[in-house]
């Protein structure tokens, strides 16, 4: 009971946080309208969120296991609660920034959290993938959610420009909510301390773990991977407004379909990985990738005939290109599962570090070249210049399976 107690709560603190942080699209394209800012201003609410969880991973990772699992949850739950309840009350792109820095740093928290609870709950490489699976599949469908209950609070036709951040009540209640769940939960911290060693010694073993081949192979490749995904994921719900035609509460409903299908794929991709090679899985993923934007992008030069009001007056196309997720989701999961299962337990707090500053890296830089190019090229161009760092994927994940299979698993 204590077990599913811990995973229950890790589960909900993930998937309130899928919510906040998949929300960065939506509230790009809420404030481009709403606080009259350019796309490439707008862009830089990617950097406040990922820079964010780049900078607190990388210079606390290795003391979060020192001040407990549990401790550290907590502080990360109240700091984005009173971000939340600050947001509608102040009402301005700068409060914006400041809630997206405080969703970062928060974030950074309980992911480190999160991965480490994880180990200390699997015994072994299968079970840890299939509860890290799990747990990412969860955060999808938390991403998933977050998008209709945005666009229930965004009204094209609202007088109040900015109504849509009242979304940020309820939201503070779900965080609340966790945070109950975090209470009640045991934690274990223990396992994960592993030696006793000044902070500064734990801090240096972590730079020296980014100096390893396969650390520096695996980092690159969950680099490029994010990249991706946040390029198209933050992107889309003004892809969908601008590109295709759409209105705005029915821009951001149709970007649910991309958490959907990320969502499916993480959990399919558990079962597929029973009787295949993680690496030709992982490349035909990719291809896959390639596949869909190169055919579906040109169709989205859609005339849309007569008024769209809900989901079902959408052109096919809007439902086809999110289905990229299907192909997308597996990929990071499967990374950190390989690079963690190499592991002892007692690094995994150092290595989720690493995986939470160059995933914040990878999202920032694509989300800003994708914001940039969209700005100056148009959306369909921005998109396509996504095909460069999917062929640099292919090549990474090459090289981080031969160092793997140089490398001994737990």
């Amino acid at each position: 009971m204590s077990r599913m107690m811990t995973i229950t709560a890790i589960a909900v603190c993930y998937f309130v946080f899928a919510i906040l942080l998949n929300s960065v699209g939506t509230v790009i394209l809420q404030s481009i309208h709403s606080f009259d800012v350019s796309k490439t201003q707008a862009s830089t609410l990617e950097g406040f969120k990922d820079l964010s969880i780049a900078l607190v991973s990388f210079f606390v990772a290795s003391i979060i296991p020192r001040v407990g699992y549990k401790l550290v949850l907590l502080i990360a739950l109240v700091l984005v609660t009173l971000a939340c309840i600050a947001t509608p009350l102040v009402a301005n792109f700068l409060i914006i920034k400041l809630l997206f820095a405080c969703i970062g740093v928060s974030f950074a928290l309980v992911k480190v959290s999160v991965y480490s609870i994880i180990g200390q709950l699997s015994s072994t490489v299968k079970s840890h993938s299939s509860l890290l699976n799990t747990i990412e599949g969860i955060f999808m469908l938390g991403s998933l959610s977050g998008y209709w209950l945005f666009s229930f609070y965004v009204k094209p036709n609202a007088t109040e420009l900015t109504a849509w951040l009242d979304v940020y009540y309820p939201l503070a209640g779900l965080v609340v909510f966790a945070a109950v769940l975090v209470v009640f939960s045991k934690i274990d911290n223990s396992q994960a301390q592993g030696p006793q060693h000044s902070i500064i010694s734990d801090f240096i073993d972590m730079l020296k773990m980014s100096y390893q081949k396969l650390v520096l192979i695996f980092v690159l490749s969950v680099f490029l991977y994010v990249l991706i995904e946040q390029g198209i994921g933050t992107w889309l719900p003004t892809f969908n407004s601008e590109v295709i035609g759409l209105p705005s509460d029915v821009s951001i409903q149709m970007t649910s379909i991309f958490a959907a299908a990320l969502a499916l794929g993480r959990l399919l991709a558990g079962q597929i990985l029973r009787y295949m090679s993680w690496y030709y899985f992982l490349n035909i993923c990719v291809v896959s990738m390639a596949v869909i934007i190169l055919v579906l992008l040109p169709q989205t030069d859609v005339v849309i005939n007569g008024p769209v009001e809900s989901v079902l007056d959408a052109p096919a196309i809007a439902y086809l290109l999110p289905l990229i997720g299907l192909m997308m989701a597996p990929i990071y999961p499967v990374l950190n599962s390989v690079m963690l299962s190499s592991l002892a337990q007692s690094k995994h707090a150092a290595m989720t570090g690493l995986i939470v500053v160059f995933s914040a890296l990878g999202g920032t830089t694509g989300s800003i070249i994708t914001g940039f190019s969209f700005e100056k090229l148009g959306g369909q161009d921005a998109f396509y210049l996504l095909l460069i760092p999917m062929l640099l994927i292919l090549i990474s994940l090459y090289f981080f399976n031969l160092a793997t299979q140089n490398n001994s698993h737990r």
